[in-house]
């Protein structure tokens, strides 16, 4: 129902005069008549309140309900999620690193249309981000955890009510909060204090009257990895299932671009990994150290999801509010020889996303369509009844019709971006097309093969068909839709940055600007 917000102004009805409410009525039935629903807008649900939980760099399959999760992994709170609501299985993000995929889930929009290219570029001046509608529109907001758009700027933004972040990535132990306007340190370990807040901003600090929007954003599981000491060690020596694609062998390299050979040996790649290095301030532990502190750091997470679906259970608000979890982005662990993220193969741009609202979802539900980070922003809108406001010139469109099992047009293809950085320059800048079979890859800036690949016969993308020649036409016409789609977008435009240096000339490291 389109501005369904208008029902909690009656609840106060106290504090008004029957011309008053009755003009409001008028107004939103002149603005029934003028406004249509966009992007893929439902129509009437039973959802009252939304609980959008935002993680960092956690891996698509490491949910232990899924195949190819490891065994050992244990996360209970995702899979209810999964079982009684909504698994989407093919969930991916534009750009995958951190800023720019949150900006694109507030935004709707591509990184190279909202700007936020890099983890250290600010949100230009103007941008409008969606949970200032539904502010306006009388929900209740909250934002909590990590913001990390501006690099070291933790203040409060518009479109929140309430405010809990801190610089930057953060600390996952005695972090420093930017709590409305005010910092001050806190005792003990990220994820659980993060929680608390969002619990305590929930039962004592709302207007349990009014509709609410919870915004939690967690640091976990970024790199480096560092769990919560009652997790610390619990997966130490349970075995590995190595990626196929992780062992230096001609098979593996065969056919593969340069860059990718190139980075095993450089930043974000595994054979980067040896004791001492630390020529680049990004030291890394032995590989099974790391898988293992990965799968370790992802239980506190899993935790407070639980925490958040127990409140809601206990206070009677499960069957109006939608939860939605999400990752920023996926993160490889050994497949071509990788850690980190950045790049266009699957474990980088897949990433987990799950939704649960008993009174809209049917348990177990499953949607095969590709969904993306530019489609968080119209899917809650339209599950708070509004419809997306024309200036936000979204991307995206609303999955809300397919978590409710509803039959709809759906994309079949989808642009990523990323933009080489400075001061990770192992990965260049590259344009994909993913559809739901094949992916074509474009590397710009360097003199390097490009990729295509079929994802139905190899999954793992260790086979690159670029150079075969019964694909050469089929090449061809991805190529001309992958330029056609950047050129209908304004993707052709590579945004560049002024470098910054010292006294003396020498470059400056950009994660150590505040700007």
């Amino acid at each position: 129902m389109l501005f369904r917000p208008l029902k909690y102004l009656c609840k106060s009805a106290g504090a008004l005069n029957v011309w008053t409410i009755v003009a409001t009525v008028i107004l939103v039935i002149l603005q029934m008549g003028t406004v249509m629903p966009l992007h893929g807008q439902s129509g009437e649900s039973d959802i009252e309140n939304v609980i959008f939980i935002l993680s960092d760099d956690h891996r698509y399959d490491f949910m232990s309900f899924m195949e190819k999760s490891p065994d050992f992994l244990d996360t209970p709170a995702m899979d209810r999620m999964a079982r009684e609501g909504a698994h989407i299985k093919n969930a991916f993000v534009t750009t995958s690193i951190c800023s720019p995929s949150r900006a694109s889930i507030l935004t709707g929009q591509y990184a190279h249309r909202h700007g936020v290219v890099d983890n250290q570029r600010l949100v230009p001046e103007g941008t409008r981000f969606f949970p200032e509608f539904l502010q306006n529109e009388g929900m209740q907001t909250a934002f909590i955890g990590k913001w990390h758009m501006g690099h070291e700027r933790d203040d409060p933004r518009p479109g929140f009510d309430h405010w809990v972040s801190f610089r930057g990535q953060g600390a996952y132990f005695d972090p420093v909060l930017n709590i409305n306007g005010e910092r001050s340190q806190h005792d003990g370990y990220i994820a659980d204090i993060l929680t608390d807040h969002a619990i305590d901003w929930l039962e004592t600090e709302r207007d349990k009257e009014q509709p609410f929007f919870l915004y939690l954003s967690h640091k976990n599981v970024h790199y480096e990895f560092k769990p919560a000491p009652r997790h610390e060690e619990k997966y130490a020596g349970e075995p590995i299932d190595y990626p196929e694609g992780m062992a230096r062998t001609e098979g593996n390299l065969e056919g593969q671009s340069q860059w990718m050979y190139d980075r095993r040996y450089s930043i974000h790649g595994i054979e980067h990994m040896w004791p001492g290095n630390n020529f680049d301030n990004d030291p890394v532990p032995d590989f099974d150290s790391l898988y293992h502190r990965y799968a370790e750091t992802t239980l506190s997470l899993d935790e407070s999801i639980g925490e958040v679906l127990s409140y809601l259970d206990e206070n009677d608000l499960a069957e109006e509010t939608l939860v939605i979890y999400m990752g920023d982005n996926g993160f490889y662990l050994g497949e071509h020889g990788f850690y980190d993220k950045r790049d266009a193969f699957e474990p980088s741009i897949r990433v987990p996303l799950l939704a649960y609202a008993p009174g809209t979802i049917e348990e177990g539900t499953v949607v095969d369509e590709m969904v993306l980070n530019l489609d968080v922003a119209p899917t809650i809108l339209d599950a708070a009844g509004m419809p997306v406001p024309e200036e936000m010139e979204v991307d995206g469109s609303s999955f809300l019709p397919l978590l409710q099992g509803k039959n709809i047009p759906w994309r079949e293809e989808f642009l990523y971006e990323y933009f080489w950085e400075w001061n990770f320059p192992a990965t260049p800048t590259m344009f994909a097309l993913r559809g739901n079979r094949y992916k074509y890859i474009f590397y710009y800036g360097r003199w390097d093969k490009d990729g295509f690949y079929d994802l139905k016969t190899d999954p793992h993308e260790q086979h690159n068909l670029i150079d075969v020649p019964s694909y050469q036409d089929q090449i061809a016409r991805w190529r001309e839709r992958l330029f056609d789609k950047m050129e209908e977008s304004g993707a052709m435009n590579i945004p560049l940055r002024r470098p910054q240096v010292d006294e003396s000339g020498k470059r400056l490291d950009m994660r150590l600007l505040d700007n």
